[in-house]
This record gives C-alpha cells, sequence and structure tokens, in this order.
C-alpha cells in the first residue's frame, strides 16, 4: 500500500521527472563513456572509483594503533548484508598476520580426547552456513551520555553487521572431542597480541555457534578473522573471538578481563550485570540522517534497520510525530532470525518540524524500550548494550539531529 501510494503521487509531487518534449524523434543523448571501449578484466573486483567515500570511520588509540574500531557506514548501505570490507571493526592489538599453514585450533581442557585441527583439515568437515548479525556490545553506547551526541548514524550505531558465515558448527568438534558430563563452559582464545580469552556457555557452544571460514563465501577476511573465527548467533560481539586458537572445556567460566571489567554494567542496586550474553531488539532509522537532510516536504522513504538476538523481527512501528502516534513499516524480505532486517516507511512530510523515532518488536514479544524506560532499569552507570528507541529530530528546514524525546 505505502509503495504503491508513493509511486502514483511521485510525477505529482515532481519526485520522477519525466523527459521533456513529446517527440518520438527525441533521444537520451550518448555519454561519452558509450564512444569507446570500457576497461578490462580484474582479478579481484573493487567498488567504483564514485563510491570512495563509503568507507569505515576508524577511532584507533593514537599510543597503539591496532586499538580501537572502525564503525559501519550504515547510512551509506542498503539491504541487510554488509560488504565484507565495511564490516565493523574492534581490534584490542591490531590485526596478526597469520599464516594459514602454521595455524593451528587446540580442543582440550575437560575432554576424553584433545585434539588439533589445522584449517585444512576444518574444511573437510560438513559445513553449515549462518545468515546473521554480529554486534559490539559496546554499539550504541553513546546513549548512555546525559545530553545527545550530535553525529552521524553510523558513527553511534555501526558497530554491528550483518554476513553469511559459513563453518564447522561448534558441536561437531567439542562431540568429537568427548566432553566431560560436568563440563559448563567452552573457554574460547584468540591468537592476536591481545590473546583475547571470553567464555561461551556449553548450552550455546552445542546449539549453532559455529566456526566460521568464510563470509559471503570467500574466507573471512584478516580484519574480521582470519582464516578462523567463533560465530555465536544472537549473541554480543566480544564472544565472537576473531583469530580463534584455542577451545578450551572447562567447569567456570574464566573471568576474563572482558567479562568482568568490561561488558558488565553496574546496576543502580550497585550490582553487576553479568554474562548478558544476547542482543535485546533494537531498531535505527539511517534514511534520512544529517548528512542527507529531508530535500523540502513531500513524499519520503523512511529507512533503517532492525535486529534481535532473540529471534525473528516481528514488526518495526514508525512514529513521524514523536511517539505520540505509532504506524507499522514495511519489513524487507527476507527477514531471518538472528538478522539485521531492513523496513521502510512511506512518509508525507508537510514541512514542519517533528520528531522520527522507530520502534522493534521480536518474535519473543519484547518490545524496544524508551530511553527513560531503559534509564530506569539500568541507572546511568551502564556502558554496554544500550537498546532504547532513538529519536531524530527534523527541522522546518529539513535538517536532521540526534535528540532525547
Amino acid at each position: 500500500m505505502q509503495r504503491r501510494r508513493f509511486l502514483k503521487s511521485g510525477l505529482a509531487l515532481g519526485t520522477l521527472t519525466p523527459l521533456a518534449g513529446t517527440s518520438a524523434a527525441m533521444e537520451y543523448a550518448r555519454p561519452p563513456w558509450m564512444n569507446e571501449p570500457g576497461a578490462g578484466f580484474s582479478n579481484y573486483g573493487q567498488p567504483s572509483e564514485h563510491e570512495k567515500a563509503v568507507i569505515r570511520w576508524i577511532s584507533a588509540n593514537p599510543a597503539v594503533a591496532g586499538n580501537g574500531v572502525a564503525w559501519c557506514p550504515l547510512h551509506a548501505l542498503a539491504g541487510m548484508v554488509t560488504p565484507n570490507g565495511l564490516h565493523f571493526e574492534r581490534h584490542h592489538h591490531g590485526v596478526p598476520p597469520i599464516d594459514p599453514v602454521q595455524h593451528r585450533l587446540m580442543v582440550d581442557g575437560q575432554v576424553a580426547r584433545p585434539l588439533s585441527f589445522s584449517v585444512e583439515d576444518l574444511r573437510r568437515y560438513p559445513l553449515r552456513s549462518h545468515l546473521g548479525f554480529i554486534e559490539c556490545g559496546g554499539n550504541s553506547s553513546a546513549g548512555w551520555h546525559r545530553e545527545p551526541v550530535q553525529t552521524s548514524v553510523s558513527y553511534i550505531h555501526g558497530l554491528i553487521s550483518c554476513s553469511e558465515w559459513c563453518g564447522v558448527p561448534l558441536r561437531i568438534l567439542l562431540q568429537e572431542a568427548g566432553v566431560v558430563p560436568d563440563a559448563g563452559w567452552v573457554i574460547a582464545e584468540g591468537a592476536d597480541a591481545f590473546a583475547m580469552q571470553v567464555s561461551l556457555p556449553m548450552d550455546k557452544a552445542m546449539d549453532d555457534t559455529l566456526v566460521a571460514l568464510y563470509q559471503n563465501g570467500e574466507a573471512v577476511r584478516p580484519e574480521n578473522g582470519y582464516p578462523l573465527r567463533l560465530v555465536v548467533p544472537g549473541w554480543e560481539g566480544v564472544l565472537h573471538v576473531k583469530w580463534l586458537r584455542r577451545l578450551r572445556v572447562a567447569s567456570e567460566p574464566a573471568m576474563a578481563r572482558n567479562e568482568t571489567a568490561r561488558y558488565s554494567d553496574l546496576m543502580p542496586s550497585g550490582k553487576a550485570r553479568q554474562f548478558s550474553f544476547s542482543m535485546d531488539a533494537k531498531s535505527v532509522i539511517t534514511s534520512p540522517h544529517s548528512a542527507a537532510p529531508v530535500q523540502g516536504p513531500g513524499h519520503w522513504q523512511i529507512s533503517g534497520l532492525a535486529w534481535s538476538g532473540r529471534g525473528r523481527i516481528t514488526r518495526v512501528d514508525v512514529s513521524v510525530d514523536g511517539g505520540r502516534s505509532w504506524r507499522t513499516a514495511e519489513l524487507m524480505e527476507p527477514v531471518l532470525a538472528k538478522c539485521l532486517t531492513r523496513f521502510q516507511y512511506d512518509w508525507v512530510w508537510d514541512g514542519k518540524p517533528t520528531i522520527l523515532q522507530s520502534r522493534a518488536v521480536d518474535e519473543s514479544g519484547y518490545v524496544q524500550p524508551t530511553r527513560e524506560t531503559l534509564l530506569s532499569a539500568r541507572g546511568h552507570n551502564a556502558e554496554f548494550h544500550y537498546n532504547a528507541i532513538v529519536s531524530w529530530a527534523v527541522d522546518a528546514e529539513g535538517a536532521v539531529e540526534h535528540v532525547y524525546a
């Protein structure tokens, strides 16, 4: 219904431009690139030179260049799949130059048969595919600030990406090693200089966790964990250990830095919220945005992304009046569990200042909370897992600004 109404009104509103004149003899002028042969083949395709502005934005520690983040440019993408070269990055000590021939994955600890796999060994196993998102637990953390941060939607919410991951189900490797009955955890370790360690509950390890070798059809990129990484569908990004080298089966979690001092939140009661693995339902409008203001009254497509670590997104509501009323947006197919879902809404702007919002609902019945509700439950000392409704103010000139509403 929205699309038909949008197309019907397009010509009347001037959003679709017909060719001038009516003569059948009129001809669309040939552009210069039609007058000579184009470029030849390449061994590996690259984006058009006209897309040079679509890049990851980097924030690194000046003292340690390999410590920092690179945001995915959500505002410049369409659909739900992130190109490999634009997948967000979070590194603690740089990207290791791993030789896949020398690299091995160890499975040891509380197992009957400690095992060691080469990359080629793993490629011989039955592979499974998962299309889903990975989101850093610190994504959108600017929302905890008392004043709204004024920057691009991608700088605030761009620590999330979505890919098709292909690899060996972790349960196959654990079953082959023979996990002892009382072992409740798997401690995953990366092969970078930071030697990342995090603890994964055995139930999740035996469920849908992958040891991924491929991303969107090609070998996982170095910055995304080459040659092996964990993919833990729907759970916080720190668990998706890159450059995977060891899986130690244990009866207790490791209680490492990134599951105690980090990725834990201090609650209003004074207690710490720890091991909050699943990423709750969330959505964000990516268009219009601060660098692409609304160009005058008329029909506009509001577009954005929604996701949930609990399962499928069942509905996204959009408000164009600061939350006073809500309308159901269109979900772009396919809508998959633990995957980014693109939503669209046909908006007729009357030129008056207003506030745009989106609200995600997932198949568990969870509804994305207001900022007030989230702060009431979590307080002002939290640092991770911010998932409140995001508000964008549009002024009379069409400029877009991040606000709290």
